[in-house]
């Protein structure tokens, strides 16, 4: 049985398939700390900020601003509107929408310019700028030199994760690849069936037939069998995220679905990979799956692993 279920995992990671679709490696927005500068004429055109329903966003400002004049499009859509003297944090519910922007404006109580900020709110099912730093004097020299840190560690990352691209291109296919990538490191592919245990979270794009989950020494594996809901527009899956306790996030290396679910269509087998730091990921991880307009999304909740 074991071997059987290997040879299954093998074939979903390592052939091209009829409907293969790659995403690229999981990362913030830009670098963990965002930083905005305002300018100081009249004209200061609106800055975009990603948020996300359930995902914490905290604004933090150089200069005092009014509560009074905090000005928030669809406010209704915030389970957060938590305002101070020169911070704002803002928490989405899940009545917003994927791809909604949202209109934020921010007066500053001094009357220097410029008097006020617009930021526009834009949503994404599963990404958020968690922290956006915005300025309006000019910044110190040890500020800069920090940004100037963050982006050299950002840039050697995304070095290190190109270098690791190209090795595996390089490579062969089948259990060969998978021996000479080091993802097995001796050992064998585990198996778990969590279908009774996954939950469907409400509203979703499609309904599941079964959930089986994988893992290997540096991977883990979430297999979800997709089953149209009658929706007449057929929905194929383009990024996910893979979120556990405290928000802490795996590393989704791919995307893969063997073709649309659709009204009709048999079962469609979706297939997320991510990349573990530990033989043992804390779970239980909460699966999001969007399509390529954001706008329809499926949540699968309690995703555990071998």
């Amino acid at each position: 049985m074991h071997h059987s279920v290997s040879a299954v995992l093998l074939s979903l990671l390592l052939t091209g398939g009829e409907a293969a679709l790659a995403q690229s490696p999981s990362s913030t927005v830009g670098l963990s700390i965002r930083r905005i500068e305002l300018v100081s004429d009249d004209v200061q055109p609106a800055v975009e900020v990603a948020v996300s329903p359930g995902l914490s966003t905290m604004l933090l400002f150089d200069s005092e601003v009014s509560r009074e004049g905090l000005m928030l499009e669809g406010r209704e859509r915030f389970t957060m509107v938590d305002a101070g003297l020169t911070t704002l944090r803002l928490i989405p519910s899940e009545k917003i929408s994927a791809g909604e922007r949202l209109k934020l404006t921010v007066r500053f109580q001094d009357g220097a310019a410029p008097a006020s900020a617009t930021f526009v709110l834009v949503s994404h099912p599963a990404r958020s700028e968690a922290h956006v730093e915005v300025y309006r004097r000019k910044r110190s020299v040890e500020n800069y030199q920090e940004e100037v840190r963050q982006a050299r560690i950002e840039a050697e990352r995304c070095r290190e994760e190109n270098e690791r691209l190209r090795a595996e291109r390089s490579v062969p296919d089948g259990v060969t690849g998978l021996i000479a990538t080091s993802v097995l490191e001796g050992r064998g592919i585990d198996f778990r069936d969590v279908s009774k245990v996954a939950t469907l979270g409400p509203g979703g794009a499609a309904g599941k037939s079964y959930v089986r989950t994988y893992r290997t020494a540096r991977r883990v594996v979430v297999e979800v069998g997709l089953v149209s809901r009658g929706d007449e527009q057929p929905w194929t899956a383009v990024g996910a995220t893979l979120r556990g306790r405290a928000n802490g996030e795996l590393k989704v290396l791919q995307v893969w679905q063997s073709g649309p679910a659709a009204s009709g269509a048999a079962v469609q087998r979706a297939v997320v990979e991510a990349e573990v730091a530990s033989e043992s990921p804390q779970g239980p991880f909460a699966l999001k799956l969007w399509d390529a307009d954001m706008r329809r999304t499926i949540t699968l909740n309690n995703i555990t692993f071998p």
